[in-house]
């Protein structure tokens, strides 16, 4: 009886806290952070230099509580100065455009400094102009022609169309015609057909290239295949009454692919070399097509579908054989968007990336000797990016996550190596999310770094061993912790294995009070490709900010199956992506709630976008005993509806029953907990049919849910209306009030 009756004491104070959020006050203060922690409340951030041509400064915008001032850098002597007078040049575009031109904020876009600083170019009023700093004369050049709609990116470049392109000693010019390779002499004009056997069904690439010699062309012999379409039926345009049909190539799973087989062509006496496809035969794609300098062979890439070898190949120009310089096979896949390759002037080295160590490290490959690369870095870290490669000096700038076990690991650095591995130097040693600029010259090297607590300070920095040599910025939040902001909380627990630790975020409302319990919300965006939750300083996340304001703790975590951690620690999304790290953020979540026991656990939401859509709705549909609501906008539910390229690569190919298994369209009959489905009618990214057929699914399965479309959105957490929706479903399910009416709420 005693127990039952603090049981009944708790969920009456759980009520009664609960009444007292998610009010029309809490909302109205959740929209006013909007403003109110922009971005223009933090001054003298937001660095980003541009070094000035034939010199060895630089400029920048830094941003005041004043005005918004442009600043030159001269490095070789530490010294800064104005760029340019602000006033003189706002009086100048105000008399020249007769629009006004205020000195404090100049309205100029896409600034460049031409050489040694002397003009400025950019647009203004839908015009480029040009300044000349000395003289004070401004000149209008141009109007701004804007291009049009180019090429989608879920369309394939079927390589039919293209320029005729000159031989480099501007004897030939080739060019194909009628689905074949042809030249021309330039001083006859006599044209000579380098093949006859192109069709419209297995034609010759317009994508041709010249020998270094001139002696050779080469292209790809193409077999098409029938492409893909899907289809979006815009139901309210703003420019006419009717509906509007749109078809768009979209390629998924298991499609079809075209089939390419590098060519050489000898101008001088005619002779074609079609190589042997043993070793490109079962082909994703061939790409990365180059001459060596020596015109002695041609290099390039095939990813084998299904994405489990990866093979960089030389194809002989003397005799059409090809040869593997550089393999990759891995037993789930070759991750080779993270692939980098730089081909060294001496014309048989090749720098590489490779994952073969559980990690991305560099390799420095010999053509002569491919079988014994150097491994330049080692370690349980992450190379990120090459900034450059110092042929010169045999060094390698680049950027890596964490080489440091003592801080947050996907906290980025810039380092720089000896192309034997030696000499590895940290040019960014203090703790933070890093951004770097370098010089032209490699001497100088510009650094933005701050974490999610701790502001941005710009620094400018010797690029040789990484020295400070002046701060250029330390940013300024007093304006934002006046307002009450406060920082998220970087927060680490151990995942689902109780050892590898999992970091995350924890945000609170700006009127917390520890001694109620809150509800808390986690905002989903997992898997492969990269890592999500934000490192850098962000006075507002616009997912989590606001939506604390109404009562919630507000969470984000990276769990297995995200990148940058280990090959094995990314690979358990391998066939299985419905896995999405929630065992791991499951765990996070509980040793959370176990140093702070005002996060109740008992009321737990979920929602995402995309591959979070999809994360949100099998939260609840796999894990109900935890996830209590989701709000799912725009998933690819099903991995057979998405893109081939993103699900390819992580559910393999041939499509078998694994996509199945991941299908919240085949697990829709599971549903127990609130769910609200929200899909732009027009998303050009994920088919909207994957969350209809979701809908249909627990339709039949006589499920209740929410299904909220919103007319002519494409991609979309919902825009505002689904952000409102969004909070109401919250407020609804979790906090267990109703809430307030739209007309009580000022969103703007």
């Amino acid at each position: 009886m005693k127990k039952t009756f603090i049981a009944m004491t708790a969920c009456l104070l759980c009520t009664t806290v609960a009444r007292t959020q998610g009010t029309a006050e809490d909302y109205n203060r959740a929209y006013s952070l909007r403003t109110k922690y922009s971005a223009a409340r933090v001054t003298h951030s937001d660095v980003q230099p541009q070094w000035i041509p034939g010199t060895d400064c630089f400029w920048y915008m830094r941003h005041t509580t004043e005005q918004d001032e442009y600043v030159r850098v001269e490095a070789g002597r530490n010294r800064i100065t104005p760029l340019f007078d602000t006033r003189r040049l706002a009086e100048a575009l105000t008399k020249l455009s007769g629009r006004e031109a205020k000195a404090d904020r100049l309205p100029i876009r896409n600034v460049q400094a031409g050489e040694k600083g002397e003009t400025l170019r950019f647009e203004f009023d839908g015009r480029r102009w040009e300044y000349d700093i000395r003289r004070n004369r401004l000149e209008e050049k141009e109007r701004i022609r804007r291009a049009g709609h180019g090429r989608h990116w879920m369309e394939r470049d079927d390589e039919r169309e293209g320029n005729p392109v000159e031989s480099p000693d501007r004897r030939y010019t080739a060019y194909i015609k009628n689905d074949n390779v042809y030249v021309r002499e330039q001083a006859t004009g006599r044209e000579q057909a380098l093949s006859n056997d192109g069709t419209p069904g297995n034609y010759y690439s317009a994508r041709l290239q010249w020998s270094p010699d001139s002696r050779c062309i080469l292209s790809c012999r193409i077999r098409p295949s029938e492409k893909r379409y899907v289809y979006y039926v815009e139901s309210s345009p703003r420019d006419q009454l009717q509906p509007r049909l749109h078809k768009q190539e979209y390629a998924k799973p298991g499609d079809e692919l075209p089939f390419k087989v590098p060519c050489i062509f000898h101008v001088g006496d005619g002779r074609r070399l079609i190589p042997s496809t043993e070793l490109f035969d079962r082909q994703y794609a061939i790409e990365w097509l180059r001459w060596d300098a020596d015109s002695r062979a041609v290099t390039f890439e095939y990813n084998e579908r299904g994405h489990k070898t990866y093979r960089l190949l030389e194809l002989s120009a003397e005799d059409g054989t090809v040869r593997t310089l550089i393999e990759e096979k891995q037993e789930k896949y070759v991750n080779y968007p993270l692939l980098y390759r730089h081909h060294l002037r001496d014309g048989h080295r090749i720098l590489w990336t490779s994952e073969r160590d559980n990690h991305n490290h560099l390799y420095l490959y010999d053509r002569t000797r491919p079988d014994s690369p150097v491994q330049v870095t080692r370690g349980p870290w992450y190379v990120r990016e090459i900034q450059y490669v110092d042929e010169e000096h045999g060094q390698i700038y680049f950027s890596a996550n964490g080489v440091n076990p003592d801080e947050d690991p996907y906290l980025i650095h810039y380092y720089r190596v000896n192309f034997d591995g030696s000499g590895f130097t940290a040019l960014t040693p203090e703790e933070g999310m890093h951004r770097a600029w370098y010089s032209p010259d490699l001497r100088y090297m510009v650094d933005v770094y701050s974490t999610i607590e701790c502001p941005p300070v710009a620094v400018l920095r010797d690029a040789s061993d990484g020295r400070i040599r002046l701060t250029l910025e330390q940013a300024d939040i007093s304006a934002l912790t006046a307002d009450g902001w406060r920082a998220p909380e970087v927060f680490s627990a151990p995942g689902r294995d109780g050892i590898t630790p999992m970091w995350g975020l924890i945000y609170r409302p700006t009127n917390f009070d520890p001694s109620r319990r809150y509800p808390v919300i986690e905002y989903i965006y997992s898997g492969p490709g990269s890592h999500y939750v934000p490192k850098e300083f962000t006075p507002y996340n616009w997912w989590m900010t606001s939506l604390a304001e109404l009562g919630f703790i507000v969470v984000q975590v990276d769990g297995m199956t995200t990148s940058f951690r280990s090959k094995t620690f990314e690979e358990v999304c391998y066939k299985n992506l419905s896995d999405a790290g929630l065992p791991d953020h499951i765990a996070w979540l509980r040793a959370a709630a176990a140093r702070y026991p005002y996060m109740d656990l008992d009321r737990v939401g979920i929602f995402g976008c995309s591959a979070g859509g999809q994360e949100s709705t099998t939260a609840v549909l796999l894990h109900p005993e935890f996830y209590k609501a989701a709000y799912s906008a725009c998933g690819c539910h099903d991995n057979r509806m998405d893109k081939i390229w993103w699900n390819e690569l992580w559910m393999g190919y041939p499509v078998d029953e694994s996509y199945a298994a991941c299908s919240n369209v085949e697990m829709a009959h599971k549903l127990q907990r609130p769910l609200m489905l929200v899909v732009g009618e027009m998303d050009d990214n994920v088919d909207p049919a994957s969350t209809m057929q979701v809908a249909d699914a627990l339709i039949r399965a006589n499920k209740d849910f929410e299904l909220v479309v919103i007319p002519g959105a494409r991609h979309t957490m919902g825009e505002n209306y689904g952000e409102h929706k969004r909070y109401d479903f919250f407020v609804r399910h979790l906090l267990g009030v109703t809430p307030p009416a739209w007309s009580e709420v000022k969103t703007h």
